[in-house]
């Protein structure tokens, strides 16, 4: 297997640097074997400190005398929570050395987290870590697209020469032992395990509490509180409805994402794919690539009776993008842009599919529709 930390990411440096333009300390979160570790040891001129050690959890009992050693410009805390008062860690870090650039990482959100006892207002930005992007495949090995929707993005899985249905298996046991069992302290493994990887197979459709909480065998309280754990470490993603007050929208249920498409293939028992499965697993990924970009709103879904976007993204002034995603460009029907355009004129139209050679405008009849690839999604027109 290829060593992933060689491989360099520019698109995510040029976030950590993008952050630290506005705070001086950088959250750096992802669910686990991401590649935080690999990102944050490509950050140049930097300390780089494994909070796992025990060394480094003795010095950071001293923060003062901890910083005095630094002489980079910037100091890496990876697994920060690992420490006994990180937030007291990384403020003095922020408060008394003002030209220091912090970078810290875990696998939760920072707000998540019991050992935090300041929140670092004004102090901090955060950036979550996706699994790899559509657009950095030639640097993993020159992977491809399909390999990318099978295998899934967490680099591990994505160099391998080939499918290990093992590698998903241990990385969820994984994920519930130190993610799950020791930062929230949730038992039932077996029946949280149940419930995400219920909720891995059916990414994309609607969380019906009652009937998740019947498979899993708990209560839906509990299940409620299991999906919250599952979305601050990042298992899985809401995308809310969006909505203008029409009558007939949807207004309140979101749907649910799983992380990664090597992991909705896996648990659907998937070993190889048919369009039809590439055209569920490219959703996913437009998903990831959104996520990826930092967006200041969140990412939603439209649907009205029949008619359903899938992915809208809220803009000025009451516009809205409107994007759907399909692996073949032939099998798009445009009803249901037609039907939100009728509720919501204003914004782009944007047909995504792989393989688009060079962006270009459909006109059906009054609809206009950009037809791109991922990089067209944020292109100017």
């Amino acid at each position: 297997m290829m060593e992933s930390a060689a491989i360099p990411r520019p698109h995510w440096l040029a976030r950590l640097e993008a952050s630290w333009r506005q705070a001086p300390i950088v959250w750096l979160s992802g669910v686990r074997r991401v590649g935080k570790s690999c990102l944050a040891s490509q950050v140049e001129d930097a300390t780089y400190l494994n909070c796992d050690l025990p060394s480094v959890q003795r010095a950071a009992e001293d923060p003062e005398a901890l910083y005095d050693g630094v002489r980079t410009k910037v100091v890496v805390f990876d697994e920060v929570h690992r420490l006994r008062d990180p937030s007291l860690v990384l403020k003095i870090g922020a408060d008394t050395r003002p030209r220091l650039r912090i970078l810290a990482t875990g696998s939760s959100t920072l707000a998540a987290l019991s050992t935090f006892r300041d929140s670092l207002a004004g102090r901090k930005r955060e950036v979550a870590l996706q699994p790899v992007l559509a657009e950095e495949l030639p640097a993993f090995r020159g992977a491809t697209l399909g390999k990318r929707l099978l295998h899934g993005g967490l680099p591990p899985a994505l160099l391998s020469d080939r499918l290990d249905p093992g590698f998903y298996a241990e990385w969820m046991d994984s994920y519930y032992a130190r993610d799950i069992s020791e930062l929230f302290r949730i038992g039932k493994r077996r029946e949280f395990l149940v419930l995400a990887r219920t909720l891995i197979r059916q990414s994309g459709g609607m969380a019906t509490v009652v009937a998740l909480a019947k498979e899993a065998g708990v209560s839906r309280p509990t299940v409620m509180a299991w999906m919250e754990a599952m979305r601050v470490t990042h298992l899985i993603h809401d995308v809310p409805p969006f909505h203008g007050g029409g009558r007939g929208e949807l207004l309140k249920q979101p749907k649910v994402y799983a992380f990664d498409t090597g992991f909705v293939a896996h648990e659907r028992g998937w070993d190889s794919l048919r369009p039809e499965d590439c055209g569920h697993l490219w959703e996913n990924l437009v998903l990831e690539h959104l996520l990826s970009r930092g967006l200041a709103r969140p990412v939603h879904f439209w649907r009205q009776g029949t008619h359903e976007v899938d992915f809208v993204l809220p803009g000025p002034r009451g516009s809205a993008d409107a994007i759907e995603c399909k692996w073949s460009p032939e099998r798009f029907e445009p009803a249901s842009l037609r039907a939100f355009r009728a509720r919501h004129p204003a914004g782009r139209n944007l047909l995504v599919c792989p393989n688009v050679a060079r962006p270009h405008t459909l006109r059906i009849k009054d609809l206009q529709v950009r037809v791109c690839g991922l990089d067209g999604i944020f292109a100017a027109a």
